[in-house]
């Protein structure tokens, strides 16, 4: 994990540098094609670019277990706090690199998933036939460093402009739990009105890895991420990779 973190903040604190000392090629490609303009000389003593990101977005999972059935919104709360470092060349593209929280909440309609099991495989059950739960849900919450590559079509304006930004974020495991309510028998009749909170990490992999993507105009912008490994250690079970679709509202 340690070495995974290394490598991220490696990779951002060479793009700041490249963001610092653009080369001399880059810069006469954007005079040769905007002439009229010399970004270089741009005042960016109003630039606000994202250093505050907070996200809400619909989570899905590929490969879903067969004996799974979904129910309601399943959802991701993500918040970064981000710095950013333009070009200086060209102040339309910048560097962003920060650290942040991200929360997600898949909910499954008569189906359970034993997390602390004893098993070698994590068990995914069909409860439909049987007791079950009239609502559960598995939740996960990650500490995690983004990286993105950011560019605004106007950087002096950047609350008002057209931007885009491609990254990644590595994540590091806090917290795997599932949540159960109101035990019910298979016709749907209530037998026990309680709350069950079972918590392991035992079959989750501690590290995530996901790419990155935002477009967007002014403080708003649409995102999407994709888990490049898999939700589960290797044997564990499916290779589950989770991705997120929503909206980032991002400022100051």
């Amino acid at each position: 994990m340690t070495k995974l973190f290394l490598l991220v903040l490696s990779f951002g604190l060479f793009l700041t540098a490249s963001a610092q000392s653009d080369s001399a090629a880059r810069a006469n490609f954007y005079k040769s094609t905007r002439p009229k303009k010399d970004w270089s000389k741009v005042n960016l003593g109003n630039r606000s670019n994202d250093h505050f990101m907070f996200q809400l977005g619909y989570n899905s999972w590929s490969k879903m277990p067969d004996s799974l059935t979904t129910k309601g919104i399943p959802r991701t709360v993500n918040v970064y706090f981000m710095f950013d470092f333009p070009f200086k060349t060209d102040p339309r593209f910048s560097v962003g690199i920060g650290a942040g929280v991200s929360s997600s909440s898949m909910y499954f309609d008569k189906s359970a998933i034993d997390i602390t099991g004893t098993t070698t495989k994590l068990v995914f059950s069909n409860t439909s036939k049987t007791n079950h739960y009239k609502k559960y849900k598995l939740a996960t919450t990650y500490l995690e460093a983004p990286v993105e590559l950011r560019y605004a079509l106007d950087p002096e304006h950047i609350n008002k402009s057209l931007k885009f930004a491609l990254g990644a974020k590595i994540g590091t495991l806090l917290n795997v739990h599932t949540k159960a309510k109101n035990l019910q028998n298979s016709s749907g009749s209530l037998l026990n009105a309680y709350t069950m909170k079972l918590s392991s990490k035992r079959y989750f992999n501690s590290t995530r890895l996901s790419g990155t993507a935002r477009v967007g105009i002014g403080v708003f912008s649409l995102f999407g991420s994709y888990q490049i490994n898999t939700l589960l250690k290797e044997a564990a079970g499916p290779e589950i990779h989770p991705y997120t679709i929503g909206l980032t509202i991002s400022g100051l």
